[in-house]
């Protein structure tokens, strides 16, 4: 069985920037071992697999090591790879995730796309001796959110200065860690590690500000905010807080079509 393979970069509207997904279009779903040995044989942090149903499509995400259950760049990735390669007429997509509910992308005018996923919920806890060892600086704030800790630093120049220690990191009990403060240019800059998941450093990660957004729009009193992460590769969002949803836009750019042998 032959099956048509996109190689998305999200949160750039270059190659070579931003985060790169892989989407596969399905007719049916395939099993989950199968796909995760496709994700696993992509070696990207995350491949996106679609299937239609009815006017929608139900979508999930693997990363090389487990299935996921909230992927904001590889759903950015598998909207434009509809809109751009199988005709989707309107220009919103409505996804339906099992683990998620209902997301939507919207196609803008300026050739964006705007994610409508659910606000995290966001809880301050003490700080974690394990965690600050990890990534080797104290916080001034630590929260917990449904699957990641979020640390606030006080400067975009610590976050630039975080060597994390990944064995530490691996050992920790939750999907990953954020860390973030206000930005020089942007409101606000992150990073996120995530070994656990096969992924030490993701380059732009969409679901982390599911978390970033709510705090930021309640610190900087202001609702639409601007964003950019901090990896090697980088990549910019725009972001909307609307109290039980978050809407986040950016662009993306096809690096690759291909075929795989299944």
């Amino acid at each position: 069985m032959k099956q048509k393979l996109y190689q998305i970069d999200t949160f750039t509207d270059t190659i070579f920037g931003g985060n790169p997904a892989a989407v596969c279009v399905l007719t049916k779903w395939l099993s989950n071992e199968l796909m995760q040995k496709i994700a696993a044989e992509n070696n990207l942090a995350e491949t996106a697999f679609t299937v239609p149903n009815g006017d929608a499509y139900e979508l999930r995400w693997f990363t090389p090591e487990l299935e996921v259950d909230l992927c904001g760049h590889a759903t950015l990735a598998t909207a434009f790879t509809l809109f751009n390669y199988y005709g989707h007429p309107k220009n919103t997509i409505r996804f339906i995730s099992p683990r998620s509910g209902e997301l939507r992308v919207v196609k803008n005018s300026n050739g964006s796309m705007t994610m409508d996923f659910p606000s995290d919920e966001i809880t301050t806890i003490e700080t974690v001796t394990a965690i600050n060892k990890a990534i080797g600086l104290n916080p001034i704030k630590t929260f917990k959110g449904n699957t990641d800790y979020m640390l606030i630093y006080e400067t975009q120049e610590q976050i630039e200065g975080i060597r994390p220690n990944f064995h530490l990191l691996d050992q920790l009990d939750c999907r990953g860690i954020i860390v973030t403060a206000q930005g020089s240019e942007v409101d606000f800059v992150s990073r996120f590690f995530s070994p656990k998941c096969g992924i030490p450093e993701d380059p732009v990660t969409g679901s982390a500000h599911t978390t970033l957004v709510p705090y930021w729009a309640k610190e900087l009193a202001k609702t639409t905010l601007t964003a950019k992460q901090l990896s090697e590769r980088g990549g910019y969002l725009n972001c909307e807080f609307l109290g039980e949803r978050v809407k986040i836009s950016g662009n993306a750019v096809c690096y690759l079509v291909g075929e795989i042998n299944i």
